[in-house]
C-alpha cells in the first residue's frame, strides 16, 4: 500500500472504504515520537497506525505483526512501505497489513499472549512492539526467530496493552491508555477532527440495507428509528438489532430490502430493553457481511412516541441469497424442515449448524465422483441450506467461560446431526464470518435455556444397533486411541487439561496417545466397553488401539486389557482377542488395527496374518487378516462357513508427499495416490488370504479413509467388492465440517473362486459369496453424530456435565454392523456333521490360545490411561484429542481447526512377510465312518449335542433380540 504526502488522502480514503468508517477532517496535534497508535484485526482490511509528525518520512520501515507464538506467520504479515510514504496533516498514516487474530475476535485475552504489531525504522531500530489483549505492565509476548520475522524484533518482548478489540472495532492509544472503539485510520485517535454535523432527517432502515448485497451508505452518518428486537448487553456482541416499526408478518413494504439492521453501540446497550422505539445516529458500515450502525455514547434516544409492534416473518427460510439478504437483521420464525447438520462447535462457541429442508448435508465425494458435475452440484446445494443457529455471543466456552453452562447442549436433550430443529421462539438473522445466522433474541446460556433457547430437537438416539440378522455378525469399531499407556507415564508428554487445570488428554511431546492418566482413562474406556458390548457383534475389528510394543510391551498389553475390560463389564468370558501373529512388521506405528470375537459364536481358524508391503504402507497401519468358522448350535465349528475377515485403517486425508498426494480440491484430500496403493495392495492380500481359508466369505473392514465414491474405494468395487453401508443402509460414520459421509466401510467379496477341492459339495445350499451371505446391516448412529462435548475427552472443560458412563460418543466414528449366514438354513450336505472334528481341533488352537490370553495370562497391560483426540476427518489428523477450542486458536469460520486428515500419527512402516498360510485342512474328507459299529457313540453323541445346542440358541436369541431391549 502506498501512503506519501502527495496521495496520502486517497490511500485514506481507500483504506476507508473498504471497512466503511468516515474520514475525520481537521488539523490534528502531531506526535512528538513516532509510535504505533491504533491496531485494526477484527475488520475487514486490518491495518497498523503510526503516528508521527507529520512530514515523517517513514519509506523503507518494516510493518508487521506476530502470532501469539512471537513469529511472522507468513511473508504477507509484514510489509516494507514504499519509498516517497510520509506523515500526513493528520499525523498518523494507516499501513495495510493482515493481523493474525490469534486473540479470537472480541475475546478477552488477560494473561494470555496475542497477536502483536511491530514497527522498524528504516536504521532497523524497533520503533515500538505492543501486544494485543495482555496485561499492562505484565509478560507479553517475546520475538522468535521465523522465515518471516525481522531480525530487530527477535527476543524482544512487546508491551501488552491490555486491549482487546470487538469485531468492527480497533485498539487505540488515547493519553496513553490503549481502548477499543471504532476506527480512525489515518487520523490520531481520539481527535474528532470537527466531524459532520448530524444528519436532520431521518433515514429509513429499508435505504440503509438497499437492496444488493452491501449497504449504499457505507461510511456515511444516518440517522433512523425502530423497535428494539434483541439485544446483546453480555457475550461480545455489544449492540442490539432494529426493526422499523409495523414492518414484518405477512406484508412486505420494502420487496428486497430488509427492515432491521443491527446497532454496534457498546456505549448504549446497557441502556435499552427489547421493545423500545429508539432513534439512532450513526456511521453506517459492513462487518463480516453484515450491515451495521456504529452508535456513540448519547446518539442512542428512547422515543416518546407510539409505535406498532413489530412481527417476526413466519416462513420457511429461503436458500436463495438475494431473499436471506431481504430478511437481514429482521425478526423471523422460521417455519418447515430445518435438521442439524453439525454440532462441533456447539461445546466451543454455542453454534449449531442447520440445513434447511429434510435431510443432512452430505459430503460430495461420497455421493458422486470427486471433481464430477454431480458433486460440484450436491456442494452447492450444501451451502445454499446452511444456516448457523447461535446463541447471542461471540465467547468460547471452552477457554473464556469456562464457568458459564453451554447453550443448548445438556445430558437429556442431545443435538444430534441429523435431528429436526423445530423453532418455538423468533430469532432474529444476522451475517457473520461469512455464515447466515438465527441469533436468539438475547444471548442464551444453560442457566437462562428455558426462557430464552429458541429452538428444540428431535431425540433420535437408539440404544442399541438395529436388526441385522444372521448367525453370526462381524463389525467395524474405531477405538479413539484407546491408549493404555497414559500420558503420565511416558516421558516429555504435555497435556490437554481441563477449566481446573487437570490433564486431560495427551497434546504431544511423546509416543502415547490418548489419555492422561488413568481417571481420563476409566472415563474412555467405560464408554468404548458399553458401546462394543451393546454392538455384541460376533467379531469386530479395532482400529485405533495402542501398539503396545512402542512402548517395551508385549504388541497386544492394550488390546488384553480392553478384552479384560469387557468380560468385566459381561460377567462373563464372553471375548477374547486375536494374538498378534509369530512374525509382525519391523516399523510399524504406533495405534494399530486389531481383531476381537466372542468364544460362543465363533471359532479362529490359524494364526492371523499381517500385509507386509512398506512399500505400500510406510505411513499406514497395515492391514490384519483372520479366518473364523462360526459355531453350530452343539458349538462345534461349521468349517464350511470360514469366512476371512481383514481389517484396515488407510493414510489420513490431512498430510500427504509425493506425486499424486497433493490435496488437488477435488475433495479427496491429501495423499490420494497412497490410498489407491494401499487399495491394491490390500486387494492382492485379500486374495491370498481368500486362497489360503480357501473361502469366498471374503471381508474388509475398517476405517479407509475414503468417501464412498472416492478413488480407493472404486480400486476395491472394481476387484469384486461391494460397500455393505452405502448398498444395504441410508446412514453414514463420519461428519466433518457439517458434511457427513463414510470413512469407514465394511465390504463384502461379490464373486467365487476361493474354494478347495472337495468344499463344492459341502457349500452347495450355502451363499456363493460373501455378498450373498449378507443377512442385513447397520451404521450404529452412536458417535460422529453426538456433541463433541460428550466426549471423554472434554470432561470438564465447563461448568456442563455432559460426560456419561454410556456409550454416545465413544469415539469420533460409528460402527458398521453386518449379518452373516442365514439361521434359518444351515447348508451344507449330511457329511458336513463330520465338521465336529474340524471344530474341536480349532477349538483347542488359536481360539484356545486367545482365550487363556483374555483370561489375564500372558500380556497384562498397564491399566489406566484414557486419551483420544478429535478426528478431523479420517484417523490421521487427531490432533490430540483435547483439541476443539482446546487448541490454541480457533478458525475464525466457527472455529473449526485442522485440515481433513485425523490425529498426530506418526506414520509407521512395515516390513516383509513370508506367505502364510492357515494351519487347518478343509474338506479333506476326514468324516466319521459310517457303519453299525458307530450307531450307539453317535447316538449317545447326538444327544449330547441337543444339549450343548439349549445353552448356545439361549445365547444367540439373547444376541439377536438385543436390539429391542
Amino acid at each position: 500500500m502506498k501512503a506519501s504526502t502527495t496521495l496520502a488522502s486517497a490511500a485514506a480514503l481507500g483504506l476507508v472504504a473498504g471497512i466503511g468508517i468516515a474520514l475525520p477532517s481537521g488539523p490534528a496535534i502531531a506526535a512528538t515520537t513516532p509510535h504505533i497508535s491504533e491496531i485494526g484485526y477484527t475488520l475487514e482490511t486490518d491495518f497498523i497506525e503510526i503516528a508521527a509528525d507529520p512530514g515523517t518520512d517513514l519509506s523503507g520501515w518494516t510493518i508487521g505483526s506476530v502470532t501469539r507464538g512471537g513469529s511472522v506467520q507468513a511473508a504477507e504479515n509484514a510489509t516494507v512501505v514504499p519509498d516517497g510514504t510520509t506523515v500526513g496533516d493528520s499525523g498518523a498514516v494507516a499501513i495495510e497489513v493482515p493481523i493474525t487474530n490469534s486473540v479470537k475476535s472480541g475475546s478477552a485475552a488477560e494473561g494470555e499472549y496475542g497477536s502483536s504489531a511491530f514497527a522498524i525504522d528504516a536504521s532497523g531500530a524497533l520503533i515500538s512492539f505492543d501486544q494485543i489483549g495482555g496485561v499492562p505492565g505484565g509478560k507479553g509476548v517475546t520475538g522468535k526467530s521465523g522465515k518471516y520475522t525481522p531480525n530487530p524484533v527477535v527476543d524482544q518482548e512487546a508491551a501488552p496493552t491490555g486491549a482487546v478489540a470487538t469485531g468492527g472495532q480497533s485498539i487505540q492509544l488515547v493519553d496513553g491508555t490503549w481502548t477499543a472503539a471504532a476506527p480512525t485510520p489515518n487520523a490520531l485517535p481520539g481527535d474528532d477532527g470537527g466531524s459532520t454535523p448530524d444528519p436532520e432527517d431521518v433515514t429509513p432502515i429499508a435505504e440503509i440495507q438497499g437492496t444488493g448485497a452491501e449497504s449504499p451508505l457505507q461510511g456515511q452518518t444516518v440517522k433512523t428509528r425502530g423497535v428494539v428486537t434483541a439485544a446483546y448487553p453480555t457475550g461480545g456482541l455489544g449492540g442490539y438489532y432494529i426493526q422499523t416499526a409495523g414492518t414484518g408478518g405477512a406484508e412486505d413494504a420494502t420487496p428486497g430490502a430488509s427492515d432491521g439492521v443491527f446497532v454496534y453501540s457498546p456505549d448504549t446497550v446497557n441502556d435499552i430493553s427489547i421493545g423500545d422505539y429508539l432513534e439512532v445516529t450513526g456511521t453506517v458500515s459492513e462487518r463480516y457481511g453484515q450491515t451495521q450502525i456504529s452508535v456513540a455514547a448519547s446518539r442512542a434516544t428512547v422515543l416518546d412516541e407510539p409505535a406498532e409492534a413489530v412481527k417476526p416473518v413466519e416462513d420457511e427460510f429461503p436458500t436463495d441469497a438475494a431473499a436471506r439478504e431481504a430478511l437481514e437483521g429482521m425478526l423471523l420464525q422460521p417455519t418447515g424442515d430445518l435438521t442439524v447438520a453439525d454440532n462441533y462447535s456447539t461445546n466451543t462457541f454455542g453454534e449449531v449448524v442447520l440445513a434447511t429442508g429434510k435431510g443432512v448435508l452430505r459430503q460430495p465425494t461420497d455421493v458422486a465422483r470427486p471433481g464430477s458435475d454431480e458433486a460440484k452440484a450436491i456442494e452447492k446445494e450444501n451451502l445454499a441450506r446452511e444456516v448457523v443457529l447461535d446463541d447471542g455471543a461471540t465467547v468460547d466456552y471452552l477457554k473464556d467461560d469456562t464457568d458459564v453452562p453451554l447453550p443448548y447442549l445438556s445430558p437429556d436433550a442431545p443435538v444430534r446431526v441429523g435431528a429436526a430443529a423445530t423453532f418455538t421462539s423468533p430469532v432474529v438473522l444476522g451475517f457473520d464470518f461469512k455464515k447466515w445466522r438465527f441469533q436468539p433474541t438475547t444471548r442464551l446460556t444453560g442457566d437462562n435455556a428455558e426462557a430464552v433457547q429458541p429452538a428444540t430437537f428431535s431425540d433420535t438416539r437408539q440404544a442399541t444397533p438395529g436388526e441385522v440378522g444372521g448367525q453370526v455378525s462381524i463389525a467395524a469399531f474405531n477405538v479413539l486411541n484407546y491408549f493404555t499407556t497414559t500420558g503420565d507415564q511416558v516421558p516429555g508428554c504435555t497435556f490437554y487439561s481441563d477449566r481446573e487445570g487437570n490433564p486431560i488428554t495427551v497434546r504431544g511431546g511423546c509416543e502415547a496417545r490418548g489419555a492422561a492418566n488413568a481417571e481420563s482413562l476409566k472415563r474412555q474406556e467405560t464408554k468404548i466397553v458399553t458401546a462394543i458390548n451393546e454392538l455384541d457383534a460376533s467379531v469386530v475389528s479395532l482400529m485405533e488401539i495402542e501398539n503396545s510394543a512402542k512402548f517395551g510391551k508385549d504388541r497386544d498389553a492394550a488390546l488384553q486389557t480392553l478384552v479384560t475390560r469387557l468380560n468385566e463389564a459381561a460377567g462373563s468370558q464372553k471375548w477374547a482377542f486375536i494374538p498378534s501373529p509369530a512374525k509382525v512388521p519391523a516399523d510399524e506405528d504406533v495405534i494399530r488395527t486389531a481383531q476381537i470375537y466372542q468364544t460362543a459364536e465363533v471359532v479362529p481358524q490359524g494364526e492371523s496374518v499381517i500385509l507386509d508391503d512398506e512399500d505400500a504402507f510406510s505411513n499406514a497401519r497395515e492391514p490384519l487378516a483372520q479366518a473364523y468358522a462360526p459355531k453350530d448350535a452343539a458349538g462345534a465349528a461349521e468349517t464350511e462357513k470360514t469366512f476371512v475377515t481383514v481389517s484396515n485403517h488407510f493414510k489420513s486425508k490431512g498430510s500427504g508427499k509425493g506425486p499424486g498426494n497433493e490435496d488437488t480440491g477435488d475433495g479427496q484430500g491429501f495423499s490420494n495416490a497412497d490410498r489407491i496403493k494401499q487399495a491394491k495392495s490390500l486387494v492382492a492380500f485379500a486374495g491370498e488370504q481368500q486362497k489360503a481359508a480357501g473361502s469366498n466369505y471374503v471381508y474388509l473392514l475398517g476405517d479407509f479413509n475414503s468417501y464412498t465414491q472416492e478413488d480407493p474405494m472404486q480400486v476395491l468395487y472394481e476387484a469384486g467388492y461391494k460397500d455393505l453401508g452405502s448398498e444395504k443402509t441410508d446412514k453414514s460414520t463420519y461428519v466433518f465440517k457439517g458434511r457427513t459421509g463414510s470413512l469407514d466401510h465394511v465390504l463384502a467379496l461379490d464373486a467365487s473362486g476361493g474354494q478347495k477341492a472337495g468344499q463344492q459339495k459341502a457349500q452347495a445350499e450355502l451363499p456363493t459369496t460373501a455378498y450373498d451371505a449378507v443377512t442385513g446391516a447397520d451404521i450404529w448412529s452412536i458417535n460422529s453424530v453426538e456433541p463433541l462435548a460428550f466426549e471423554y475427552s472434554r470432561f470438564n472443560y465447563n461448568v456442563s456435565d455432559l460426560y456419561s458412563p454410556d456409550q454416545f460418543r465413544a469415539s469420533d466414528h460409528d460402527p458398521v454392523l453386518v449379518g452373516l449366514f442365514d439361521e434359518e438354513s444351515d447348508g451344507g450336505s449330511d457329511d458336513a456333521d463330520g465338521s465336529d472334528n474340524a471344530g474341536a481341533a480349532a477349538d483347542g488352537g488359536a481360539g484356545a490360545a486367545a482365550d487363556s490370553g483374555a483370561d489375564g495370562g500372558s500380556g497384562a497391560s498397564a491399566d489406566g490411561g484414557d486419551g483420544a483426540s478429535a478426528d478431523a476427518d479420517g484417523g490421521d489428523q487427531k490432533a490430540s484429542a483435547g483439541s476443539d477450542g482446546a487448541q490454541d486458536d480457533a478458525d475464525a469460520d466457527g472455529g473449526q481447526d485442522g485440515a481433513e486428515g485425523s490425529s498426530s500419527q506418526n506414520d509407521g512402516n512395515t516390513d516383509g512377510e513370508d506367505e502364510t498360510d492357515f494351519g487347518y485342512v478343509v474338506g479333506s474328507g476326514n468324516l466319521p465312518r459310517t457303519g453299525s459299529e458307530l450307531t450307539l457313540p453317535v447316538s449317545i453323541a447326538a444327544g449330547l449335542v441337543l444339549v450343548g445346542a439349549a445353552s448356545v440358541a439361549i445365547a444367540r436369541r439373547r444376541r439377536h433380540e438385543g436390539a429391542k431391549h
